[in-house]
């Protein structure tokens, strides 16, 4: 097999699969392994959690408002000079202490159905903030994805570097045997040459700093240390299939109905409607319904006993007088609101204001999302087909290299139409690479607007 053949047999390997690349470590990452990282470190997604967890109190607290409130009292008094005792009503001019007991309910009845609709309102709420947190952890898989793809294209552009400079050397290592030799056509040969080489060195540099800002950039995404050793498992085809051939349209209409962020939106939109209904209905009366029981005890109360025609005085027994005393009532309360400082009007207002802005969001949610799916679509097939149309180049210029390579060892060609042949290959496979890679990445971006990156 020739050394052009093993050059063109290299870069069709390096335009079809992924290159394992770097030293054999025991720190190996898989796509999810990352995606469980980074979104377990991701502060918005933390945020986004605790604010569905706050959203799922406020509704329990909506549900429990329509409960009846319940409370009861205890109470000592200690009186000094005169006064009126708290048991017998009488005036009384002395020291002493008094104890009242009381235990009170009342239930909401009607009050323009506020307390059910907040209820539908912060039902709502709590669904729109777990679609929220789901669409956060949503932000995190897309970016991941897309960083993890964005390392292996590094690393196959790496691998192609190098195997351009390992050709590179093995002709430059021919042509000094030449020098040597006296036998190369132009003084110019080996330095052309030689120049070539420092350039694929340079092109080896450049890939090589490509690959660690990518893997930086993913380390960032994940939240932890940088580990410049770590590798990362390469993907199988199936893993890498995109959406192509489908219809932009019918990915929107999929996506309204299963893209977190627009389910949030549409849940938002629906609290604040709810939320409308439940303000306006404090400005209608409230009928409310409530009793109680109360007793009480005063060192005060004596009641009066003849004893052999005396009448003396005796301290009413604690347990007797907290019986005597004993009351209780039920009432039904009718609250008529008539002016309050406007502040029922005006908070009705806002709630509608709130409401408007919630619309806007949603409808901007979806005019972002179809705009989004347009532009990712679009860029998937152009990067599709660009691919195939550099497929092609690569294969038209690695037949003129072999060419090339065959006109300059037999010595009627120049060094400089050498090196401009294995350029335009070179750069043809970067491009296919490149290609390869922004078709997946835009395949994948696709994926997310439909929900399907659960797959991971």
């Amino acid at each position: 097999m020739t050394r052009i053949t093993k050059y063109f047999l290299t870069f069709i390997l390096l335009a079809g699969s992924v290159v394992a690349y770097g030293q054999q470590t025991d720190t190996v990452l898989s796509l999810q392994q990352c995606i469980d990282i980074a979104i377990k470190n991701n502060l918005q997604v933390r945020q986004s959690d605790r604010s569905a967890q706050s959203a799922n109190i406020d509704y329990r607290q909506a549900k429990e408002n329509l409960l009846p409130s319940i409370g009861a009292s205890a109470q000592r008094t200690f009186f000094n000079g005169r006064g009126i005792s708290p048991v017998t009503n009488a005036y009384v001019n002395q020291s002493s202490t008094g104890d009242s007991y009381t235990a009170s309910a009342n239930m909401t009845l009607f009050n323009g159905f506020a307390l059910i609709n907040a209820v539908k309102s912060t039902s709502l709420s709590f669904q729109a903030g777990k679609m929220d947190f789901q669409a956060a952890k949503d932000i995190v898989v897309v970016n991941v994805v897309t960083a993890y793809l964005n390392i292996l294209d590094a690393q196959e552009l790496l691998s192609a570097s190098k195997t351009a400079l390992s050709v590179q050397q093995e002709t430059v290592d021919r042509l000094n045997v030449l020098e040597q030799q006296g036998a190369n056509k132009a003084a110019s040969d080996l330095t052309d040459q030689k120049g070539q080489l420092e350039g694929n060195k340079v092109s080896v540099v450049t890939a090589q700093n490509n690959l660690d800002a990518a893997r930086l950039g993913l380390f960032q995404l994940m939240n932890i240390p940088y580990q410049g050793q770590t590798r990362f498992e390469p993907l199988n085809a199936q893993d890498l299939t995109g959406a192509n051939g489908a219809d932009p349209d019918a990915m929107y209409k999929t996506a309204l109905q299963q893209f977190a962020a627009v389910k949030a939106a549409t849940l938002h939109r629906e609290a604040a409607e709810k939320n409308v209904s439940a303000v306006r209905g404090n400005l209608f009366p409230t009928l409310t319904l409530g009793g109680g029981v109360s007793t009480a005890y005063s060192s005060a109360a004596q009641r009066s006993v003849v004893i052999d025609t005396t009448t003396i005085f005796q301290n009413i027994p604690y347990n007797t007088q907290l019986k005597n005393n004993y009351n209780s009532q039920i009432y039904l309360s009718l609250n008529i609101p008539i002016f309050s400082n406007g502040y029922r009007r005006n908070n009705l207002s806002k709630a509608k204001l709130n409401l408007l802005n919630t619309k806007d969001v949603e409808e901007s949610t979806k005019i972002v999302l179809k705009q989004q799916i347009e532009q990712s679509f679009h860029n998937m097939q152009a990067a599709y087909n660009r691919y195939q149309a550099l497929e092609e180049q690569v294969k038209a210029y690695t037949e003129s290299y072999r060419i090339y390579s065959l006109r300059f060892n037999a010595g009627v060609l120049n060094s400089v139409d050498l090196i401009v042949s294995k350029n335009n290959l070179e750069s043809a496979t970067y491009n296919m690479i490149t290609a390869k890679y922004d078709y997946f990445i835009n395949s994948r971006i696709l994926d997310y607007y439909q929900g399907k990156l659960s797959s991971f």
